[in-house]
């Protein structure tokens, strides 16, 4: 059985209820904190802006972070590399032996 809690999100001042685990509770109110954070100083720096293009413009900079993020993570060439030094080596020792 999971350790659900219900608990209410304030975002864009709309109150947001949810269900989470409870050990991810520090973290989704977090989330929604850095949300309010971003989406303040985006309407703070473009007064002109709707609120639906201040929302849009914050969900795009999430949005291109994590892309960023996942292109920092990416193991796949250094896992290439690891592969292809693997079988430099295996030739090398086949032949020694």
């Amino acid at each position: 059985m999971t350790d659900k809690i219900r608990i209410n999100l304030q975002m864009a001042g709309t109150v947001y209820p949810a269900h989470i685990e409870r050990a991810d509770e520090e973290m989704v109110r977090e989330a929604a904190k850095q949300v309010n954070i971003r989406l303040n100083r985006n309407r703070q720096n473009h007064p002109e802006l709707t609120p639906e293009k201040a929302i849009t413009i914050t969900a795009f900079q999430f949005a291109l972070e994590l892309l960023e993020q996942q292109g920092r993570n990416d193991t796949r060439p250094y896992a290439d590399k690891i592969r292809e030094l693997t079988e430099v080596l295996d030739a090398h020792f086949k032949e020694t032996t």
